[in-house]
């Protein structure tokens, strides 16, 4: 009878011991334990497939970190905001990259649970993309955007990422950049456009092979022909436009599916596989 006393009173204190030490641990790590509301960085929000997706993410309760490189003038972003406690909006050029650097600073203790490269230069017809009026300049600018921009991002949160439980980087590229399907070929005007996502494509299969030892994984995504310019598409006549609802919830609905064991495909929102 006294060694069972002893016996309960030893696991008595164990018990109160590790009540302890779990109450002085920092709010994340006590949070680790339990299952925690995911959280998606999503770049370029201000507008287009950015706003959408960020509204989506908040009213199914997702922890949404919407950053604009100028958030003073993203009205609806802002608006959105407003009506949501789930959104924070945060300043970021994606083509800064002390700036990316500071923002992974600012949230070293915080997991992302998705890395949503959004932010990019579209793909609207221009004078300066038609061969034979080239604007070199202009390529410049969409490598800096479109292909650097997601590769620095995603090197500066594969911490952040790690500590996540899900552990996913998603881009939007386009089948405008595939090689085998030529998408967007039939547009004049969007050469350096084509350029720049096929580089992105080529970019981010490698930093697919480099994430995966660390549980993460990685998705292309082709959005459908969707109209984020303010009607001018639609005003252009182009045919197939698709939904911005329907191209959002499609992609959401990826991934939601994304694996490290189907990590580095290019996707449609349709859930078609595409051509590199």
């Amino acid at each position: 009878m006294f060694h069972q006393f002893r016996l309960a009173a030893f696991f008595s204190a164990l018990a109160l011991i590790g009540t302890i030490m779990t109450s002085n641990l920092p709010a994340a790590a006590q949070e680790a334990g339990a299952e925690a509301t995911p959280t998606v960085l999503i770049t370029g929000a201000n507008r287009g497939l950015g706003l959408e997706f960020t509204k989506q993410y908040a009213a199914d309760g997702w922890n949404v970190i919407a950053t604009a490189r100028k958030p003073e003038k993203a009205e609806d972003l802002q608006a959105l905001a407003a009506e949501s406690d789930k959104i924070t909006i945060e300043q970021l050029d994606v083509t800064d990259h002390e700036m990316i650097d500071a923002l992974a600073e600012k949230y070293k203790d915080q997991p992302i649970d998705i890395l949503l490269n959004n932010a990019g230069i579209s793909g609207t017809p221009k004078p300066g993309m038609i061969f034979g009026k080239l604007d070199y300049d202009m390529l410049n600018d969409y490598i800096s955007v479109n292909v650097a921009g997601p590769v620095k991002m995603s090197e500066a949160f594969v911490p952040h990422l790690k500590a996540s439980n899900q552990k996913k980087i998603a881009v939007l590229s386009s089948k405008a950049g595939s090689f085998a399907e030529d998408g967007g070929g039939a547009f004049p005007g969007v050469l350096w456009y084509q350029t720049s996502k096929s580089a992105l494509n080529m970019a981010m299969t490698r930093v697919t092979k480099a994430v995966k030892r660390d549980g993460i994984s990685v998705v292309l995504l082709s959005p459908g022909l969707v109209d984020t310019q303010g009607g001018q598409l639609t005003q252009m006549g182009m045919p197939g436009l698709t939904p911005i609802e329907e191209s959002i919830g499609g992609m959401r609905s990826i991934i939601d599916d994304l694996t490290v064991e189907t990590s580095g495909q290019f996707i449609t929102y349709t859930g078609e596989a595409v051509g590199f």
